[in-house]
């Protein structure tokens, strides 16, 4: 059952509304995608509420009115409006796209994405809990709308997002819980909680093992005619001379360019066991080589011409795809930062060499760019680059709201900027 529903259904019951029926069968993203219930609820949203009069509503819950479920004033109203679309929009939604994250609703799976939802869901939830701290309700001294609201919002995320190394940090909300979900009118709707001992993570498919081809009989080889072999009328073409690249000439480097990627793709970037503790490990055998790469930072000359911050997104991975014949010299993070008609782009790149030139001029837009060595070593260039790579960068006010990586690595065709636009997601 989904938390909205749990939502409405417990507010009837409290509210004395309790004549709801309920479909005999249902399941979801198979039934609210027939025509039928499309061309009753055109975005196949649920819940979906038809009163046999033809009024149709759906996402919305209604209220017996005199139920106090809506507070005493206006006062009361409007806060209670502020907790439940904090509820909804900061932790419910972001429980659902962790859903369908985990569950290949949403591809490609996307491990920094996935942990930028469970950051700002805890943050929401952190809010949440302490306004709780001094507090049995939400507002007042009574159970209002907000309280069951978050109350079957946050008994979902315990079943999927919040576990058992969480749930600590969030007692009041947990007291909270408890205190709503165990009101005797409502007790049978939300059922017993499942607490979760671990959040929901995704597990790749397993890889189908293809049965080896036998091999062709291989065809007996006859003697070239001799006319042939002085045959001067030959149509093929030469292949095209192989391009040496200076970058191959420099010394051997223990810095595997590749083994970053795989790192960087594969863990949390910030973290006890992240890529960027990987990338400052003293191992001598793959550290970092300040001598045969460098680090720099990447500015877009004309921002001022930006618009949509989608647009300022797509133009990073056309630049980016631009670079694919230097893939083996460099990686990039980049990003658009602020919000549409007022935004930079901006990010960094770990290079082959000390010069990014040569790398960076295969790409024909490469001069529309200026290129900042960092000083790893400088408090200020090590907290950019760091920002960069996190994708939490904020330039002048300016915050991150979109990123992409140019220079994939070889075993993980899937970005790290992989754009996922909650707006357009269904909601599990």
């Amino acid at each position: 059952m989904s938390s909205t529903l749990w939502t409405i259904l417990a507010l009837a019951a409290l509210g004395g509304v309790t004549k709801i029926e309920l479909p005999e069968s249902y399941k979801h993203f198979e039934d609210n995608k027939k025509p039928e219930f499309l061309a009753k609820f055109p975005h196949g949203k649920i819940p979906a509420f038809e009163q046999p009069d033809g009024f149709k509503v759906f996402e919305v819950a209604a209220l017996a009115p005199n139920s106090g479920l809506l507070g005493g004033d206006l006062k009361d109203a409007a806060l209670i409006d502020q907790w439940v679309h904090l509820a909804d929009t900061e932790v419910d939604a972001y429980t659902g796209l962790v859903f369908q994250l985990v569950n290949g609703y949403l591809t490609p799976y996307n491990k920094p994405i996935h942990n930028t939802f469970v950051e700002r869901q805890l943050r929401a939830l952190k809010t949440l809990n302490e306004h709780l701290a001094t507090r049995t309700f939400f507002v007042g001294e009574r159970i209002t709308f907000a309280d069951v609201f978050i109350a079957g919002v946050f008994r979902r995320a315990v079943s999927i997002t919040v576990d058992a190394s969480v749930r600590p940090e969030l007692p009041h909300l947990v007291r909270h819980l408890e205190t709503i979900v165990n009101q005797p009118q409502v007790k049978d709707i939300f059922g017993p909680i499942e607490y979760t001992e671990k959040a929901a993570q995704y597990v790749p498919p397993a890889k189908e093992k293809k049965e080896p081809k036998p091999a062709p009989p291989k065809a007996e080889k006859k003697p070239k005619p001799a006319a042939a072999e002085n045959d001067d009328d030959d149509d093929t073409p030469p292949p095209p001379p192989k391009v040496h690249n200076p970058l191959d000439d420099l010394p051997k480097s223990t810095f595997n360019l590749e083994d970053w990627k795989r790192a960087y793709s594969n863990k949390d970037t910030r973290g006890p066991d992240g890529s960027l503790e990987w990338f400052y490990q003293k191992d001598i055998s793959r550290s970092f080589d300040k001598e045969g790469f460098s680090t720099w930072r990447f500015d877009f000359k004309y921002n001022e011409e930006l618009t949509l911050t989608f647009m300022s997104a797509n133009q990073i991975t056309g630049f980016f795809n631009r670079l694919e014949a230097a893939r083996k010299y460099l990686f990039a993070s980049g990003g658009v930062l602020g919000e549409s008609n007022n935004s930079v782009i901006s990010g960094c790149l770990i290079l082959r060499g000390q010069d990014f030139k040569p790398v960076m001029e295969v790409a024909p837009d490469w001069e529309s760019y200026s290129f900042t060595k960092l000083d790893l070593d400088n408090e200020a260039d090590k907290a950019f680059f760091e920002a960069a790579l996190a994708w939490d960068l904020e330039i002048d006010g300016k915050k991150w709201v979109d990123g992409k990586l140019g220079s994939r690595p070889n075993l993980r065709k899937a970005s790290k900027g992989s754009t996922i636009n909650a707006t357009h997601i269904q909601e599990e």
